[in-house]
């Protein structure tokens, strides 16, 4: 963990924060507007979820940083896998260890769930700074690729 930074469970009254993050980041990684009010409502969601949670991170009582973590059942490996989504760090606070306090406070979560087997996430293929980030943090390219259909808009 980074002196000064603090993580902990995002609650009800950080939802504004986690929108313009949420905000920032898709506009930022693939150009997309999203919709705010859809955005407010998966947001409420997930934090009501029993099996995903937002963990935020704080530098001197603000919001820098924010990664949500969702369950994935393994069935190869009889156990979870956590995703990590919406990962953000406010910009004037990036290359300060952000990502890296988010990253030891899932793994020290994790080691206390014998049931989690990895931690993973998704990069945008073009986006080399984040994927060097993940490398210098210990992880690896697991070499799949994701593919989607939208099932509804």
């Amino acid at each position: 963990m980074v002196p000064g930074i603090f993580v902990r469970e995002a609650g009800q009254s950080d939802v504004s924060t986690l929108i313009e993050y949420n905000l920032s980041l898709a506009n930022e990684t693939e150009s997309i507007l999203l919709d705010k009010d859809i955005l407010r409502l998966g947001i409420e969601k997930a934090l009501k979820l029993n099996d995903c949670r937002y963990l935020v991170a704080e530098l001197n009582n603000k919001i820098v940083g924010q990664t949500m973590v969702t369950s994935e059942w393994s069935d190869w490996r009889n156990g979870v896998i956590w995703w990590m989504q919406s990962v953000y760090v406010n910009p004037d606070y990036r290359k300060r260890g952000v990502f890296q306090s988010i990253l030891k406070h899932i793994e020290n979560l994790a080691e206390k769930i014998p049931e989690v087997k990895a931690l993973r996430l998704y990069v945008m293929d073009d986006n080399q700074i984040a994927q060097r980030v993940y490398q210098n943090l210990g992880m690896n390219n697991s070499n799949y690729l994701v593919y989607e259909k939208p099932h509804k808009t």
